[in-house]
């Protein structure tokens, strides 16, 4: 069962923009998770393979927040210029593809201790509370078994809308293409589908889904250690000509997969944030 949680939290000291970075932030997922069972820590940390979680971008909540080029409820903050001052209300999502992790983790979530400080860099910081259901305000959370999001999906709906709402980019080769191409965005869905659910969804035929509306832009994304340019915007796909309905909600269940597992590359460092938005 996939889960979207949003995590409210408070810093107690002055972020720097450098642990405002993804393997900062990834950092601190893992040390959640070895406060409640140390060797599946490890196993994350040491992983090489597609691993069962994502992580946002720390967010500034909009009061606190300084509009820009990329304010607006549907995008996130990726990047930060200034510190993040202490006593600002944070949030942060994080999203778990299977039973097993979120069991692990429920300990955490159970017991929570808002007395309780983790470190991100020399920050510290406490976890005050956790929402796991849409808000009015956080598009962000929520939790959907894999049965009901197959079950439910429609069989008529033939056009996906998403926001990528940082950036974005799909492995091609040796190098990385930022383009969102239909089989990139739901070839990305259905491995990370296949994987974790027990509902197999089979090779889709897509010569026939063309982007109907786009509204992106390249951005470049930078720490110590690379550069990745990727691309953040809306786009909208067109399923044309006749299709089996089986093939229509096979669709439709990738695209209201995107909210948990997002598409592409570093989703466990806070790139390819994305999900399903209304046509």
């Amino acid at each position: 069962m996939p889960y979207s949680l949003v995590l409210n939290l408070l810093p107690l000291s002055s972020i720097s923009p450098n642990y405002l970075q993804g393997r900062h932030l990834h950092a601190l997922f893992l040390t959640l998770v070895s406060a409640v069972d140390s060797d599946l820590g490890d196993y994350l940390h040491h992983s090489h393979a597609d691993k069962a979680f994502t992580v946002s971008p720390l967010q500034v909540h909009p009061a606190h927040s300084n509009p820009g080029k990329r304010g607006g409820s549907q995008h996130l903050q990726w990047e930060h210029s200034k510190p993040i001052p202490a006593g600002t209300p944070c949030w942060w999502r994080i999203s778990l593809l299977d039973d097993s992790l979120f069991g692990k983790l429920a300990q955490l979530w159970l017991n929570l201790n808002p007395n309780l400080s983790w470190h991100l860099g020399s920050a510290d910081l406490q976890i005050s509370s956790i929402q796991g259901t849409p808000q009015l305000n956080s598009p962000w959370a929520n939790a959907c078994s894999y049965a009901q999001l197959y079950e439910e999906a429609s069989e008529k709906d033939k056009v996906f809308s998403f926001i990528f709402a940082t950036p974005t980019a799909f492995r091609q080769g040796k190098y990385d293409n930022a383009l969102p191409a239909p089989e990139s965005v739901f070839n990305s869905l259905r491995k990370r589908w296949n994987k974790y659910s027990e509902i197999e969804i089979p090779e889709l035929s897509l010569e026939s889904t063309f982007p109907s509306y786009f509204d992106v832009r390249t951005e470049m994304i930078a720490d110590s250690r690379s550069k990745l340019i990727g691309c953040v915007g809306e786009v909208s796909y067109r399923l044309l000509g006749k299709a089996e309905p089986l093939q229509v909600k096979q669709m439709n269940t990738l695209a209201n997969f995107a909210l948990y597992c997002g598409v592409g590359r570093k989703t466990t460092m806070g790139l390819g944030i994305t999900r399903r938005i209304q046509n």
